[in-house]
């Protein structure tokens, strides 16, 4: 079992920055590759963010190339996602999210394990 848990979130001013954490137990964290999806009202879960297990491989969504940025250090079992330039449109639940293989996936449902979600919220 796994157990993966956010961290970070809160209310920002557009074009602040915060930074999200999520730290996971119960597995050999380096095994596996890690992820950041999203969720706004009213709107599907969307991919935002993964890594590879080694950390070695990142992808992000357009919407968020070049303001976000997804890091991980296996030695801390934690994942993080930088987020600067924020724009009101980012403002949705966040959610972790860990995929059994070396470069995970940018579909939900192809994620093993999910955190609970921290709420981030950019007001104009």
């Amino acid at each position: 079992q796994v157990q993966l848990v956010e961290s970070g979130g809160g209310l920002v001013q557009a074009g602040g920055s915060l930074r999200l954490s999520c730290a996971a137990s119960g597995r050999t964290f380096s095994s596996y590759a890690m992820g950041w999806f999203r969720q706004a009202p009213g709107k599907e879960r969307e991919f935002v963010a993964r890594i590879s297990r080694s950390g070695g491989a990142t992808w992000h969504a357009d919407s968020v190339k070049g303001r976000f940025t997804i890091s991980r250090e296996n030695a801390n079992n934690t994942v993080y996602l930088q987020m600067n330039s924020l724009k009101p449109e980012d403002t949705a639940v966040y959610y972790c999210a860990l995929a059994m293989s070396t470069y995970g996936s940018s579909r939900p449902d192809d994620m093993d394990y999910w955190g609970k979600g921290t709420l981030v919220t950019v007001s104009s």
